[in-house]
């Protein structure tokens, strides 16, 4: 029994490889390979648009009888996502691409043809410049032009990249910021001003309304003035102001009490003439005692009489 996992062969003495017959297979032998479609195309059929780099199983078989030095050519078979048509495309070794066969269009594409353009032009300069050494002439000085237009503007890139070098983007970015800080203080502190502005214009308003209506106006409070002297308190009537009032009204309907002080008006004190004893000397003092008595005495009662008198009155 031979083994599982074995790498060498036993070969006979006699063994000839050449005796050993070959497979014969066709040269348009197809194989199921694995792509993505290479470019962007559209199926005639439906209309289904196929983009690049959809995965495809595909078949691959070799072109007859083309080539590109030595190279050969392949053709690919796909199926069209939507309803299944054949669509066919080949490589193009030549122009390192792939060319479109049969069953979809290739999409627009503006690179390609501004290459092929390009191709085109250098290939026609280059027959000119073959038969015409003066067209030669021509073109080298239009490309020296065109050189030394590329300097200069490559030397003011580098002068505006060196000035764009020294300025210091920070400094900028903090200068901004704090200018937009600036700027949001200044309209907050104006949405506020007018605000005050709107509070005052209805509190005034509503002070208008409040004076026009039929409410008593409330009486300023006065300050008292200060006292000048500390003896000017012992003048000013201790009495309250309603008790003032009451007395003022009563004296009004019953009539003032008299007092002592008004009544001092009306008594007089006479003076006594000195009697001739006393300036002759001192005579006989108890006659004098007796006589100075007596007007005393009358003086006294008559007094009495008259206080007496301005009672009755003001009790009538």
């Amino acid at each position: 029994m031979s083994e599982r996992k074995v790498l060498n062969k036993y070969y006979p003495p006699d063994f000839d490889p050449a005796k050993i017959p070959k497979l014969k297979l066709p040269k348009d032998r197809q194989y199921v390979v694995r792509l993505m479609a290479p470019f962007n195309m559209r199926c005639k059929t439906c209309g289904e648009y196929i983009y690049k780099g959809k995965k495809f199983n595909a078949r691959k078989e070799t072109v007859q009888n083309e080539a590109y030095l030595g190279l050969p050519i392949f053709r690919f078979y796909i199926k069209c996502t939507r309803c299944l048509a054949e669509i066919t495309f080949k490589t193009d070794p030549e122009n390192t691409d792939y060319t479109m066969e049969h069953g979809a269009t290739r999409n627009f594409q503006a690179e390609k043809i501004l290459e092929e353009e390009e191709k085109r032009m250098q290939k026609e300069r280059e027959e000119e410049e073959l038969n015409n050494p003066m067209k030669v002439l021509e073109n080298r000085t239009k490309d020296s032009k065109l050189e030394m237009e590329v300097l200069e503007n490559l030397q003011e890139l580098k002068e505006l990249n060196q000035r764009q070098a020294n300025v210091d983007f920070e400094a900028m970015l903090k200068q901004y910021k704090e200018l937009e800080a600036e700027q949001k203080r200044r309209e907050q502190e104006e949405d506020e001003q007018e605000m005050r502005e709107m509070l005052e214009q209805a509190q005034n308003r509503r002070l208008l309304v409040d004076s026009d209506s039929d409410e008593e106006p409330v009486k300023p409070y006065v300050k008292p003035e200060a006292k000048m002297n500390p003896t000017d308190i012992l003048q000013e009537d201790p009495q309250p102001q309603s008790k003032k009032l009451k007395t003022e009204s009563w004296e009004r309907s019953v009539g003032k009490l008299n007092t002592k002080s008004q009544l001092a008006g009306l008594v007089t004190v006479r003076k006594q003439k000195p009697s001739p004893a006393l300036a002759n000397g001192t005579g006989s003092q108890e006659t004098t005692a007796s006589t100075g008595s007596a007007p005393t005495t009358a003086s006294s009662l008559s007094l009495l009489g008259v206080y007496s008198d301005s009672e009755d009155s003001a009790g009538d």
